[in-house]
């Protein structure tokens, strides 16, 4: 289920603290009753949330008295690595690394393959550092798209339903989401992951079209069609956020 969340503005600064540095982004919340600190790992910022009444320097001297608490969670954040020429990534579970290759004419990813004195296999992706990132972005998304159709047809079948619809974003609090309507949305990042995890935030989200809840009956029937279901969430609860450190935009 999609959720409503009230109108924030805000603005962004830096903030150093101890040779630690990050954004802080402060948000002005119509409900909010007090000062608000989270690290958001997925950004690798801090968030400040305040009243819309409370004023700047307050939030300041908030941050402030706050500082070791914020640098200690900082220093639990992975740092993020973005997909460029060299990086090293995980691709359905398994380390990959990128190469651009600019003598190469053509679009997309030539070949995944295993390489002389490299570690891992190799994503060879056509074209200069300047397009390469847009063609290896576009492949991640069509590969989980293709991953993610397959997984929901499965699963769309043995409970005979059918998803109005079929997305992709990256979703930064959630690995997937089924409207009311029956449209089902899932992130890109889900192909990071070992296969085990697409297939239960799939069979998740169709569940979603039988039971629109998370109530018993729910549970059992994602068990029943996804028997490793627990193995599943058992990864994405020790290893989910680290998926995202890898940064399509850099």
């Amino acid at each position: 289920m999609k959720r409503r969340t009230a109108k924030t503005t805000g603005s962004v600064q830096l903030l150093k603290v101890d040779g630690i540095s990050a954004p802080v982004e402060v948000r002005r919340h119509p409900t909010a009753r007090r000062l608000t600190l989270r690290v958001s790992r997925t950004q690798h910022a801090v968030i400040l949330t305040m009243p819309r009444s409370s004023d700047l320097r307050e939030a300041d001297r908030f941050l402030l008295r706050n500082r070791d608490w914020v640098r200690e969670r900082l220093e639990c954040v992975p740092e993020p690595v973005p997909l460029i020429d060299g990086a090293v990534f995980p691709l359905r579970g398994v380390p990959h690394e990128i190469a651009f290759e600019p003598a190469i004419r053509g679009a997309g990813v030539i070949d995944i393959a295993p390489r002389a004195g490299r570690r891992v296999p190799v994503v060879s992706v056509r074209g200069s550092a300047e397009h390469g990132p847009r063609r290896l972005r576009d492949w991640l998304y069509a590969e989980a798209a293709r991953d993610l159709h397959v997984a929901v047809s499965r699963y769309a079948k043995a409970l005979g339903v059918k998803p109005l619809r079929i997305t992709l974003r990256d979703q930064k609090t959630r690995w997937g989401s089924c409207s009311s309507a029956g449209q089902l949305s899932f992130s890109w990042r889900l192909l990071l992951a070992p296969p085990v995890v697409l297939d239960y935030v799939a069979a998740h989200e169709v569940a979603h079209l039988v039971h629109m809840n998370h109530g018993p009956r729910f549970w059992r029937l994602v068990d029943r069609i996804m028997p490793r279901s627990g193995e599943a969430k058992a990864w994405l609860r020790i290893h989910g956020m680290d998926l995202y450190r890898y940064d399509l935009d850099a």
